[in-house]
């Protein structure tokens, strides 16, 4: 599967960027701006590297023949970025975009993660944050460090991000949750990654190594963690250091 955009969290504090246009258009976007810091100037500025522009296709084009990136508000076909809904739980930041192909859509979708995300998931990340020095000492291997910390984020777990954090020690809470590896075997009736169980879609995202047979499609492959190792293998492995997930399809 190929992305349609690269998703990035570019830190604008103190950093020029234009604004073209006024009104009801522009003004959400100079609050947006303001909110994460920038520099909010006009279309003249020399510095900026990233323009959006509210009500003028002209201003548009003269903006990309100097190189700038720009936003194109509601002109999905002119943007090199989008503009995405945001979920605040500083310090995470989730963000929902559509490519520009529907704002409600992402509206939507935002406002049922705000309903499902806790307030205090942004504690939870700075306590986690604050337990790096002590779980670097107690786990020096990093892969074991890694399964330990998703053993204790797992639905349920004692840092279930999902649920309130209760400001529990979260270095603590890491090391009485390290897994152990072992290997899971997924039989899959589907090509369909939308078809993948909870519980499958749970042991890809959780997985150190994922094996598979030749014929796996790659967007299965692609619900595993972007650092999972992946092996192409004709039958199911030994188990190895952390957590392997053997993948196959059934006929």
């Amino acid at each position: 599967m190929t992305l349609h955009s690269l998703p990035l969290f570019v830190r604008l504090q103190g950093r020029p960027v234009i604004l073209v246009g006024d009104g009801e258009a522009a003004e959400p976007k100079r609050r947006l701006l303001e909110r994460a810091g920038a520099e909010v100037v006009g279309e003249d500025d020399p510095h900026a590297r990233l323009a959006i522009v509210a009500d003028d296709d002209a201003a548009v084009a003269r903006l990309k023949a100097r190189g700038v990136l720009v936003n194109a508000v509601d002109r999905p076909e002119l943007c090199d970025f989008t503009l995405p809904a945001i979920v605040d739980r500083a310090p995470v930041l989730v963000a929902i975009g559509t490519g520009g192909v529907s704002a409600g859509l992402a509206a939507a979708l935002r406002q049922r993660l705000e309903a499902v995300l806790p307030a205090s998931l942004g504690r939870l990340a700075e306590a986690l944050h604050a337990a790096r020095g002590g779980l670097r000492a107690a786990l020096p291997d990093g892969a074991a460090r890694r399964r330990a910390i998703g053993a204790a984020l797992t639905p349920g777990g004692a840092l279930d991000p999902l649920s309130d954090y209760d400001g529990r020690d979260a270095a603590q809470a890491v090391l009485d949750a390290r897994a152990t590896g072992g290997v899971v075997t997924l039989r899959l009736t589907s090509p369909d990654p939308d078809d993948l169980t909870l519980k499958q879609a749970r042991w890809l995202a959780a997985a150190d190594r994922v094996t598979h047979r030749a014929d796996v499609p790659g967007a299965i492959l692609d619900r595993a963690r972007a650092d999972a190792a992946r092996e192409r293998t004709d039958a199911p492995p030994p188990a190895g250091e952390g957590l392997t997930v053997d993948v196959a399809m059934t006929r």
